[in-house]
C-alpha cells in the first residue's frame, strides 16, 4: 500500500496549468477591464517563491489582458495557502477582477477532504496556468552545518536525535511533504510547524530553531545564496518534486531514487473563482500565456532564478481526473496517513 500511495501522491500533486486555446478579445471585455484593477491574492507572505513569483508576473500580466488593467498583488498567508484558496473560491468577486496563487498540494488537500476548513473544489477553479512545473527547480531538504543530521543516511536511522524541520501549518506542503518521507523513507523527522511564511523560517533555521526545512531550491538561490557555497557548511540532504536530479545537484539523491517509483512533479498554479464569465475567463488565460513568452518576462525571471516552465491547462485537468478516479483505499490511505502525524 505504500508505494500505491506514493504512486498516488505523484498524480495528486502534479498542479499546473497554462490555458484552453486562445480567443480574440470581445470589445465587451475591453469595456469592461478598461480602467479596473485585477487583486492577485497570494497564500504565502512577502519575500518568498511565490510572493516572487506573483509579483513578476503581476508587472507583465496587465499588458496582455484586453483593456490593460493594473494588477495588484496582495498577500494572503495562513495554513500553507489554504485560507487564499478557501477565500479565492468562496469570498473573491467572481467577475474576473481576482485570481490567485496558492500552493500546488491545494487540489490534493481538496480532494481528500480530512481537512474540516476546506471550502472549495478544486475540479471548479477556472485555473489561468502554472509558471513551472519544476522542470527547472526542485524541492530540497536542507539542513543547518550544526545539524545532528547530516546526510540522507543517518536521517534514515531511527537511532538518535530527530531531525527537526519546520513548516507553516498542518495542509501545507512544507507540513506535508515531510510526513510523506517519514512514511515511505522512513525518515526520522520532528516538525515544528506555524511559521507563518517563508522569510521567517529562513531566520529560524539561521537561529538555531530548527535543524532545517523542505525550501524551493530556485527560492534557496535567490534569498540565500551564501547557503549553496561549499564553505557555508549547510547540507542538501534529497531532491523532492523531480525525476531525475537536478543538474546543480547531481551528487544529492531523488525521493524516487530512494522509493524505486515516482512521487511527484511540484507547480506554482494560477486560478480565478469559478463562475467568471466566459469570455473574461479566456482572456485572463489568454494573457497568463501570453505573459510567459515575453522576452522581457523571461529575462527578468532569469536573473531572479525563478523557474518558468509552463506545462498545459490539459495536463492539469488529466492530473485532477486521475486524483478523483485514484482507489478508495489510496484515498483512505493519505487520509490515515496525514491525520496520524497531526500535531507533530
Amino acid at each position: 500500500m505504500r508505494q500505491v500511495a506514493i504512486s498516488f501522491i505523484t498524480a495528486l500533486l502534479i498542479a499546473a496549468v497554462v490555458l484552453a486555446i486562445p480567443a480574440r478579445a470581445q470589445p465587451a471585455v475591453d469595456d469592461f477591464y478598461k480602467g479596473k484593477q485585477i487583486n492577485l491574492i497570494v497564500g504565502y507572505g512577502p519575500g518568498g517563491g511565490y510572493d516572487v513569483v506573483a509579483r513578476l508576473l503581476a508587472r507583465y500580466l496587465g499588458r496582455y489582458v484586453a483593456g490593460n488593467p493594473n494588477i495588484v498583488v496582495q498577500n494572503m498567508p495562513g495554513a500553507g495557502s489554504l485560507r487564499a484558496t478557501n477565500y479565492l473560491y468562496s469570498v473573491a468577486p467572481k467577475d474576473g477582477t481576482t485570481i490567485g496563487l496558492f500552493g500546488s498540494d491545494m487540489p490534493l488537500i481538496g480532494l481528500i477532504a480530512n481537512n474540516p476548513n476546506v471550502q472549495f473544489d478544486p475540479r471548479k477553479f477556472i485555473w489561468l496556468g502554472s509558471s513551472s512545473s519544476f522542470a527547472g527547480d526542485a524541492y530540497i531538504l536542507m539542513v543547518r552545518p550544526d545539524a545532528a543530521v547530516k546526510s540522507i543516511a543517518e536521517a534514515r536511522a531511527s537511532a538518535g536525535a530527530p531531525l527537526v524541520l519546520a513548516g507553516t501549518g498542518e495542509g501545507a506542503r512544507d507540513g506535508d511533504v515531510p510526513k510523506i518521507l517519514r512514511n515511505a523513507l522512513g525518515l526520522n523527522l520532528k516538525q515544528v510547524l506555524g511559521y507563518p511564511d517563508t522569510p521567517s523560517i529562513f531566520l529560524a533555521v539561521e537561529r538555531g530553531e530548527v535543524d532545517g526545512r523542505m525550501f524551493d531550491f530556485s527560492s534557496v538561490k535567490s534569498n540565500r545564496p551564501q547557503w549553496l557555497k561549499p564553505a557555508s557548511g549547510f547540507h542538501i540532504l534529497l531532491q523532492f518534486a523531480r525525476r531525475t536530479r537536478h543538474p546543480e545537484l547531481p551528487e544529492v539523491p531523488t525521493a524516487r531514487e530512494l522509493a524505486s517509483t515516482p512521487l511527484l512533479t511540484m507547480a506554482r498554479p494560477f486560478a480565478a473563482p469559478p463562475g467568471v464569465p466566459d469570455d473574461r475567463a479566456r482572456a485572463l488565460q489568454t494573457a497568463f500565456l501570453a505573459a510567459h513568452r515575453d522576452a522581457e518576462f523571461c529575462a527578468e525571471a532569469a536573473k531572479l532564478g525563478v523557474d518558468i516552465s509552463p506545462v498545459s491547462a490539459d495536463d492539469m485537468a488529466r492530473s485532477i481526473e486521475q486524483m478523483i478516479h485514484a482507489s478508495p483505499e489510496a484515498f483512505d490511505y493519505m487520509k490515515r496517513l496525514l491525520a496520524s502525524h497531526r500535531g507533530n
